[in-house]
């Protein structure tokens, strides 16, 4: 009887299934589609404070693109598990398609702690509001209470969730 003679073959190799690239090994792909194809959904950025944290703000030039040339006169914040208090802020367009945060920042900044190297979230609600989260420089977010009582008990039960305005 005649032998027959086998090459040995590697498992996973040279048929596209191993590590690399190909996918099937039959000339398609598996791999997503370029990200030019996508639709351009932007909810979600953030901005790090690096300069004085009380001028205006810019914000992601993609996310004014999303907008699709909206350019908004006012956007309205609320600070992230703060109850339904909005902030109203006007927004500045420069012409080049950047957008800012102006009139209304400042307060919203000094009432929620908002300073040098802190980041600072923004999730895009729809109806121009912005829900914020503000993250110090030790990448812990920070939370907000009131202690405009004039009171002096120091109860868990005179704790109010949220600055007030100044």
């Amino acid at each position: 009887m005649a032998s027959t003679s086998r090459t040995p073959t590697r498992r996973g190799r040279g048929r596209g299934k191993g590590r690399g690239r190909g996918g099937r090994g039959d000339g398609s792909s598996s791999l997503p589609p370029p990200p030019s194809t996508l639709p351009l959904i932007i909810e979600e950025f953030f901005i790090v404070v690096y300069e004085d944290p009380l001028v205006k703000k810019a914000l992601p030039k993609k996310f004014a693109d999303y907008l699709d040339g909206q350019e908004l006169a006012k956007v309205y914040l609320r600070a992230a598990d703060c109850g339904p208090r909005l902030w109203t802020v006007e927004v500045l367009f420069d012409g080049q398609g950047r957008m800012y945060l102006d009139k209304g920042w400042e307060n919203f900044a000094i009432a929620h702690g908002v300073d040098f190297g802190c980041f600072v979230h923004f999730k895009y609600e729809g109806d121009d509001v912005l829900t914020v989260k503000v993250f110090d420089g030790t990448m812990c977010r920070k939370y907000y209470y009131s202690d405009d009582d004039d009171t002096d008990d120091e109860s868990d039960d005179d704790v109010k969730p949220c600055i007030h305005p100044l």
